[in-house]
């Protein structure tokens, strides 16, 4: 296999783990995966804060991306924003009480979706080799693939 089938198999394989993923939040928890992995940052961030271009820049999104996201995460009560006391220009975004407990409540399971997100795209002859070389990544035992 030539690099570029590799990649496009590799790259495959995690559409379709995210893909999964993505629906068991959404059907188990109401939630989104932006929405998921923001509130993670922020649960892990100093104060529980982050100013929003940084939040974006972790996520991978744009301004406008990212303000639409934490807009939907302020109508469930999940963040709220604040106004930096020294630059009134800088707004963060500040995880809530129910936030936090949305976090947690995830997060908890949120390996349970990945294994199963994995198993699913093992099912295919062609995509185990990754899906293994995944796993052992991420159970961080030191092999590599």
């Amino acid at each position: 296999m030539n690099l570029q089938s590799a990649w496009k198999q590799m790259r495959n394989i995690f559409e379709s783990v995210e893909n999964q993923v993505a629906k068991d939040l959404y059907r188990i928890h109401g939630i989104g995966v932006s929405e998921y992995r923001a509130l993670q940052l922020l649960a892990e961030a100093p104060n529980s804060e982050l100013r929003m271009q940084e939040l974006a820049s972790q996520l991978g999104l744009n301004q406008s991306s990212v303000t639409r996201l934490v807009e939907r995460m302020e109508r469930n009560d999940y963040t709220i924003r604040d106004v930096c006391p020294n630059d009134k220009r800088g707004v963060y975004a500040v995880i809530t009480k129910r936030g936090r407990q949305i976090q947690d409540e995830v997060s908890k399971e949120y390996d349970n979706y990945l294994n199963s997100a994995l198993d699913e795209v093992s099912r295919q002859h062609e995509n185990q080799p990754i899906a293994n070389c995944l796993r052992q990544i991420i159970s961080g035992d030191g092999v590599v693939c």
